[in-house]
C-alpha cells in the first residue's frame, strides 16, 4: 500500500490511465475486427471504409503510445493488403 501522498496520488493516476487505456484499446480492437469482418463478406466498399476509420484510430493509439509505431504500421499494412487481394 502507498504511504507516502505522492505514491497515493501515482496510485490513483495509475488507475484513471489503465482504465482508459483499457477502453481505447479495446475500441481500437473493434474496429480492426470491423475491417476483417467486411473483408470476410466480400464487401470492398465496405472494407474500404471500415479500413479508413480504423486508419485513424489505430494512428490515434500510437500518437498516444498505446502500442508501438511499428506495430499500427504493420496492422494497417496487412488490412491494406488483404483488402487490395479482393479485386
Amino acid at each position: 500500500m502507498a504511504n507516502t501522498p505522492q505514491a497515493r496520488k501515482r496510485a490513483r493516476q495509475n488507475t484513471v490511465r489503465r482504465t482508459q487505456n483499457h477502453s481505447q484499446r479495446s475500441m481500437m480492437r473493434t474496429y480492426i475486427k470491423r475491417v476483417y469482418a467486411a473483408i470476410e463478406s466480400n464487401d470492398k466498399d465496405s472494407a474500404l471504409a471500415a479500413y479508413h476509420s480504423a486508419v485513424s484510430v489505430i494512428d490515434r493509439a500510437a500518437k498516444q503510445g498505446l502500442q508501438h509505431k511499428n506495430k499500427s504500421a504493420r496492422l494497417k499494412s496487412r488490412m491494406n493488403a488483404r483488402i487490395k487481394a479482393m479485386a
